[in-house]
């Protein structure tokens, strides 16, 4: 699992992917402890590069620390944390959408459509294969960071990133055949299509009903 001798990629960064791609593959699931020792053994690293990684991954969300007790998965989130994100999810990102719109240029048009190609892309799969879902799960959080970014103000910008963590942890245990990435493909290009004419109320509109959309095929599911 470690690059060949004479890389610059520190092996934190290594241990962090790795990790990353057990949690996407299910081979770590919602919940199980995360043992620095027995780490270290499995994955044949020192324990310090896995600290860092795992402080990192606390940070997005995915990983918990517990007082005397150390790592583990996030567990599952409860109705009530899925109806809450939403909640918050909702107060954000159609105004990023709209403000998206009003700012759109070339490049930021060109590199979101990229996105929406390989969302589309990956939906067929993203349920029944670790490769689609990885691919799902990256293209579909460079598309909302895209937009957060484009919106032009650093304080809502900030605000959607620290709500990240708690967005990365909806997608992945929402995973489980459940995704529902067939039906988020389309919402992807209608946001865009609003976003690349410039309407920013179409935008925003689409970003609700997008956000609406996700949370209830969870909750369905």
């Amino acid at each position: 699992m470690i690059e060949q001798p004479g890389t610059k990629r520190p092996i934190a960064d290594q241990m962090y992917d790795v990790l990353l791609q057990q949690f996407m593959s299910g081979d770590r699931g919602a919940g199980q402890s995360l043992n620095i020792g027995a780490l270290s053994r499995e994955l044949d690293v020192s324990q310090t590069p896995l600290r860092e990684a795992l402080a990192r991954l606390e940070h997005t969300g995915l990983v918990e620390r517990e007082a005397l007790r150390g790592y583990r998965v996030a567990p599952m989130m409860t109705r009530l944390e899925v109806q809450q994100l939403m909640e918050a999810r909702l107060v954000l990102e159609p105004t990023l959408a709209e403000q998206a719109a009003l700012r759109k240029t070339d490049e930021f048009i060109g590199a979101l459509r990229e996105t929406v190609d390989e969302f589309h892309q990956s939906a067929a799969l993203a349920d029944v294969a670790a490769e689609g879902f990885n691919q799902y799960w990256r293209s579909d959080d460079r598309f909302h960071m895209l937009i957060a970014a484009q919106a032009g103000n650093p304080f809502l910008a900030m605000a959607y990133t620290a709500l990240g963590g708690q967005i990365q942890r909806f997608r992945l245990f929402s995973k489980l055949g459940r995704t529902g990435a067939k039906f988020a493909a389309p919402e992807h290009s209608s946001i865009l299509d609003a976003i690349a004419s410039g309407d920013g109320p179409a935008a925003a509109a689409a970003m609700r009903e997008h956000v609406i959309g996700a949370t209830e095929r969870l909750l369905e599911a």
